[in-house]
Parts: structure tokens; sequence; C-alpha cells
């Protein structure tokens, strides 16, 4: 994990800035640590970077010059992430074409496989988390990419003098004057992230600053702009398997999914570091760190949780740990440690991404970094295998599908009508809608009519079906479960679930990595049919036949828990209430949220929230939603919230 940097000028006058460019790279220090601040450029081109070291700690500095022999230093590399498969590429390539490499690094692999198999060929082989610029300077054209996923981020921004692109958005703020660029507020980005609880890619919330895609490349010259081609598209291309749950072809597919899950840990590991793994009470998590310590008998396992009944799975991490017999470590979060951290946590987003779970997970990797360097983690599972309860959905709607039309109207019309908290409101207004309007992701804050309560400038043609409805034209004729998990990789997945665990981990020096987003592993998930996810009555059925001999059985069949945060209680008492109120009436948010209207939902939320919750109105997702926002907005535009960041100084070696 690293911090890139870098200006491409319109003008050649990159030597100009390149001062400015690795003073920008100071606000993301703890992004790499290790080495801070190296710079290298010439007429076109400044690159900063920020190392944080795991392979060849000692060699493999960058940005980093590679080229052929007669050129030697042809190409200039910043990359950050890691490459997984790399000993396999460097010896393809100095055996298919004799390539020669000074260091024992990944990056070499990514510049000598880019020479000899072009842009397409060199990301179809790389089997890792990454995102990476590439200057040549014989052609002058940048290559900008990320990977399959989405787990490593790439801001960029072209403005009259040129074209900005960085891990972190800060850094690209901090040469706007540089680049020319006048990144004023994106209106429709808010509400996108006031519908969706985060920022959808490519947007963020300046204008101008997008990030490239998930899956995507783009090549430009000085003065270009960045457009980018995708090279990996997730698909779900379902074939049924015949026979049931216990035929061989269903009993092959287990095996698949577990060899497949194996390899991609062993891989994983590698590091000249300590490796350690983040642990929940679910099986996701579990398979990794049971997987994990198979090459590590000396693995650390951490885990959270907070003083609150219901909403810990310590017990359970504990009695993981202990069976697979990892060495256990725990963070419990209090009420005001939660607090505390929201300033620096927004600060760190760059985007404000309101999922509570990034507090728990910020201290979860703030107590890993004492430890070791490299945690693996499960994000992914869900997204892959059908791990969501949501996407059981088609199945008890499907009677309306039998409808015609004018009856699921009907339907739609009679739930409209009853009131809320009624038995079977819900149900019949989501089964009188198609699945491209009923279903926008795992998370939504706001309906159309709160928003329009909320936001000063609602526009209906901005929700989330402005979002959705691209990703839904690629997957007509796809079976409903499929698309759903499809439209998740596009927004859930990249928007919030790899963000936060990114920028936390990333914030306190720590790598992480996701064993499960792993193009081997996805290429056994993809061809799972929608009986195989969903059956027995439970989620991510195959993969839990596929774990039976990995994981202790105490987890196997367990409902997935994660980070939970006690927010709604927390909100309506003494740990949050005050803290909340006081946000609303200091904002300077005006132009874009009525506070008088957000201080009645906070207000209604402690009325109607008796101790157990019996009833009543629960607003804490959405009140949450509009305090991020609110905190964001004290940081980045006000200049009013100054949060404390301490600059990171870590040792290379953990």
């Amino acid at each position: 994990m690293c911090g890139l940097l870098g200006f491409l000028s319109a003008d050649q006058r990159a030597g100009d800035v390149v001062d400015a460019v690795t003073a920008a790279g100071r606000c993301m220090r703890h992004r790499g640590p290790d080495e801070f601040g190296g710079s290298w450029h010439d007429d076109d081109l400044a690159l900063s970077f920020n190392r944080l070291a795991f392979i060849d700690i000692e060699h493999a500095h960058q940005p980093l010059r590679w080229g052929p022999p007669e050129n030697p230093d042809r190409y200039a590399l910043t990359f950050n992430g890691e490459i997984y498969n790399y000993l396999e590429l460097r010896r393809r390539l100095t055996d298919e074409f004799g390539a020669e490499f000074r260091t024992e690094g990944d990056g070499e692999a990514i510049v000598a496989g880019f020479h000899y198999w072009g842009i397409e060929g060199v990301l179809a082989q790389l089997r890792g988390m990454f995102a990476f610029a590439l200057w040549d300077t014989e052609t002058r054209e940048l290559t900008l990419a990320r990977d399959q996923f989405g787990i490593k981020p790439l801001y960029v921004a072209t403005g009259s003098k040129g074209t900005v692109f960085s891990s972190e958005k800060k850094s690209v703020l901090a040469l706007a004057d540089e680049a020319g660029l006048q990144p004023g507020i994106d209106a429709r980005a808010v509400q996108h992230y006031t519908v969706l609880q985060y920022v959808p890619e490519p947007e963020s919330l300046h204008l101008g600053v997008r990030r490239l895609e998930s899956g995507c490349f783009a090549t430009l010259s000085p003065g270009g702009e960045v457009v980018g081609k995708r090279y990996f598209e997730p698909r779900f291309p379902v074939k049924p398997v015949t026979g049931g749950l216990e035929s061989a072809e269903a009993k092959a597919v287990y095996r698949d999914i577990a060899d497949a899950l194996r390899d991609s840990v062993k891989m994983h590991m590698r590091a000249d570091v300590t490796v350690g793994s983040f642990l929940s009470g679910g099986i996701d998590s579990t398979a990794v760190a049971a997987l994990a310590i198979q090459h590590n008998p000396d693995l650390i396992t951490i885990t959270t949780g907070f003083q609150r009944e219901g909403y810990s799975e310590v017990d359970v991490a504990a009695e993981s740990a202990e069976a697979i017999g990892a060495r256990h470590v725990v963070k419990t979060v209090s009420p005001e440690e939660f607090r505390d951290a929201i300033p620096a946590i927004v600060w760190y987003l760059d985007d404000p991404v309101a999922d509570p779970s990034l507090v728990p997970l910020y201290y979860l990797a703030k107590e890993a970094r004492k430890h070791v360097k490299v945690v693996l983690s499960g994000e992914g599972a869900d997204e892959l295998f059908g791990g969501y309860t949501i996407y059981k959905e088609p199945l008890s709607l499907a009677p309306f599908d039998k409808l015609p039309a004018w009856a699921r109207r009907t339907a739609g019309r009679i739930g409209d009508r009853m009131p809320e908290g009624r038995r079977g409101k819900s149900l019949l207004q989501r089964g009188s809608l198609p699945l491209e309007e009923r279903y926008y992701g795992n998370a939504r804050s706001f309906n159309d009519a709160q928003l329009d309560y909320v936001l000063r400038d609602f526009r209906p043609e901005w929700t989330h079906t402005d979002v959705t409805a691209p990703i839904y034209a690629k997957t007509r004729g796809w079976g409903p479960v499929e698309r759903m998990q499809h439209l998740d990789q596009f927004t859930w997945l990249r928007g919030d679930i790899l963000v936060k665990a990114d920028k936390m981990t990333m914030a306190n020096s720590l790598e992480l990595r996701v064993p499960f987003l792993d193009k081997e592993v996805f290429r056994v998930a993809e061809t799972l049919p929608a009986d195989l996810k969903l059956a027995g009555g439970t989620s991510k059925y195959a993969l839990r036949r596929a774990l039976e001999e990995i994981i202790p059985p105490h987890v196997l069949h367990r409902k997935k828990l994660g980070f939970p945060v006690p927010l709604r209680h927390w909100l309506a008492g003494p740990e949050l209430y005050d803290w909340a109120r006081n946000v609303i009436e200091e904002s300077q948010t005006d132009e874009w949220i009525d506070r008088r209207a957000v201080l009645a939902m906070l207000d209604e939320h402690k009325a109607k929230a008796p101790e157990g919750w019996p009833g009543g109105t629960d607003h804490s997702r959405r009140i949450w939603t509009v305090l991020v926002f609110m905190v964001w907005h004290g940081i980045f535009v006000e200049d009013r919230i100054h949060p404390h960041i301490e600059e990171p100084v870590y040792p290379v070696r953990l």
C-alpha cells in the first residue's frame, strides 16, 4: 500500500511544480510513512510517492524506472497495491522475452508486462489490487489503471493547466491552482450521497474531481483528458446445476470454491513482513484466517466490538481464534472513542461515507497496526457468493411476477395507503415494482419524499435510478439474483465496502488484503446458479458447503452480524444526542440542508426511542447520513473543523 501523486502538465512546466507536487503528497503520508516524498520529473510529468514497504524493502523504491536493454530508463512507474503473482509474471517475462529486472519487487512486473504485452495484455495477467500511473518517455503517453474490483483508489482531475492524479482527493485539491482547477461542490453528487450513503463512482463531491472507475484504464498525452476504457466487466453467466445440491456436479463446485480460496489466501500471504487477519464472528473472515494460519502458525487475529449486548461478535471471534490456534487481540470501542474519532475519520475519507461501521473499523486497524503491517479480511464474499439476505427477495416476490400490470399497480396503491408499520405494506409496495425500481443496492438512507423534506434543492431525476439504470441495462436477460449481485459490484462494493476498507486501514498505515476479491476466485463465483447461493434457507450456501472442512462448526451456519453499531440507541441517548444536535446547529450547510427538518428528525428519534426499542420511528441512519455530510462540509468547505491528525512514525518491519 502506498500513496501516489502526479501532475501531467499541459504546457511542459512540470519541473516548475515538482516541489508543489511533493508538498501536496504530505497530507497522505499515512499511506506511506516508510519512504516519504520520493519524486521524479521531466518537462511533462512530475511524480511523487509515499511508500509503505512490504516486498524487497531495501531496493524496490518508487518512482520506479525500468526499460529494455536498449533504453533501460524508458518508463517511470508509481504504483499503489500488491501484485500477488509477480514472481510468476517475472519468470514468464524472462523466459519469453529475456526481460531483465533490477529489484525483487512486484512493480517491475507491471512495467515489463506493459512493454512486452501492452496495456490490455498486462492487465489481463495481473492478479492483485492496484492503482498505477505509468509514463512512457518515448511516446510521451501516460497510462492510468485500477484493479478489477476497485480495491485501490485513483482520483483524477483535468484543468486548464494539466491533469492531477492521486490516491487521495486531498492531494488533488492541494494542486488545484497548479492544474487550473475550480473544484466547486457537485450538487448531483450531494443528492446521490444523501440517497445512497456514499458517493457512487466515478463521482466525488467536488466538480471536476473524479475517480477512474474499477476495472478501467486510460491513456493520455499532455493536454489530453482522462477517458476510461473498461478492461474487466464482472459477469454472472449462470448455467443451472443438474442433479440437485448433493449431485456430483454440485460437489465439484464446492471443491472448486475451496481450492480457489486456498490458493488465493496462499498468494495473499506473500510479503517480507508479518501478516495478520481481521476476525469477526462470520464465515468470511473466519475462513480467511483459518487458511492463513496454515502458512503462518503464529498468526495474529484482531477483532473489535462495543460494550453493549447484541452489538459485538468478540466472544464468537475469540472462540474461533482458539479453534484455529491463532493468537487473538480484542479492541473494545467506547461511545466516547466513537464520537471523538469522527472528524479524523471523515478527513481520511475524502468524501463522506455514512456507514457507522467505519468507526470500529478505524479502531480495529489502529489496534492491528501495533502488531502487524498487513492484514487479511473477508470483504467481497457476500457480493460474489450471494451473502445478503436481500438476495432472497425475488423468491418472496415471485407471485407478483405472475400478475398482470394493472394488478401490480393496484397492489402498490393499496400498500401506499396502508399506515406506516402495518404488516404487508412493504411487501405490496415492493412487489408492485420491477427490480430496476425497487433494488438500488444495500443502502438507501432517504426515499424521495424524505429527500424533498431535507434537501434544499431536491431533483427527482437525480435519485438512485440515475446511478443504477446504466448498470441494469447491461444485465437484461439475467436472473434477478445475478442482476442484484452485478449492481452491488458497481455500487455498494466499490462505493462503501472497499472505500472504508482502504481509507480506514491506510489511515493507520496498515495494508488490507482481500482474498475473496481475487480474479481466480471470481472465475468460480461467476458461474454459480442462484439455487447454489440461496439453497437450504440460508445465504452463501455453496460457500458454506465449500468451507465445511475449513472453519469451526460454531461459525458455519451463523447469521452474519459484521460490525454492528448501537447508533439508534446512542443518537437517542446521552452518548451522541447532544453531540449530534451541536453538529446540526453549528453547521453552515444551509445551501444544501434544511437544518430545522434534521433537528425535527433528531428530536422525533429521541422521543420514540425507549430502551429496548419496541416500536416507533427510527431515523438513525438518515440522521447519521446528514451528520457525516455536515462534518465533511465543516472540514473541506467551511474550514471550521480541524481534525487532529497524527503523522505516523512506524518501523519498516513488524
